[in-house]
């Protein structure tokens, strides 16, 4: 447990707010493949009715891909960012908690967004999740540019700020896909194609 020291300014070392998070990260992956393993196929009578039964979880795999695949690049967004930050106080680290809540709640969003995509609240179960998840993760970067000094030494002030324009890319594309997935559904996902582009964008402008 990583205690809480009494002075206002207190920091801490990122090492165990780093593991937790790594850990959090992993389960939250993996319990995502629990909408599969607990998929039936039904009665199967042949290879092609298996095959057909297997085409039939199509849905299931395609929010399975687009939710692995994103908790993997905010994994590694994470990674990035804390390789610039040297010390946490209590409000990263309950700022990163913040995050980490929406992050576990990944694998139940996306079973939500498979089994009831025929509701708003299916759809935007998904889109939701992960927004507040990024929403986070740009307020727990905009903490740390606050105290640059303290907890990004080896960054100056500009260049701080400048990698949180560029953060404000995902944060925006995932405010899109909650506005279009009512419309559109998963294929909404499909803007974070363009994350890379706009990131560098928003990072270069003065």
């Amino acid at each position: 447990m990583i205690r809480q020291r009494v002075h206002a300014a207190a920091t801490q070392r990122t090492t165990r707010l780093e593991a937790f998070t790594d850990g959090v990260f992993a389960i939250a992956a993996t319990l995502l493949v629990l909408d599969l393993t607990q998929h039936s196929l039904g009665d199967v009578g042949s290879d092609a009715e298996m095959w057909a039964a297997v085409g039939g979880m199509w849905e299931l795999f395609l929010n399975f891909a687009l939710s692995f695949v994103l908790l993997c690049l905010m994994w590694m967004v994470h990674v990035q960012q804390f390789e610039h930050v040297a010390r946490v106080d209590a409000t990263m680290v309950w700022l990163n908690n913040a995050r980490l809540l929406f992050i576990v709640l990944v694998p139940f969003a996306t079973n939500l967004t498979t089994e009831y995509s025929e509701y708003l609240a299916g759809r935007l179960a998904m889109p939701i999740a992960f927004f507040l998840a990024i929403l986070f993760s740009w307020l727990q970067w905009g903490w740390a540019v606050r105290r640059h000094e303290v907890m990004l030494p080896d960054m100056s002030h500009d260049e701080a700020v400048a990698w949180g324009r560029g953060s404000l890319s995902a944060l925006l594309i995932s405010g899109a896909v909650v506005v279009l997935a009512p419309w559109i559904g998963s294929a909404a996902f499909l803007l974070f194609l363009v994350d890379g582009p706009l990131t560098r964008l928003l990072r270069g402008k003065g």
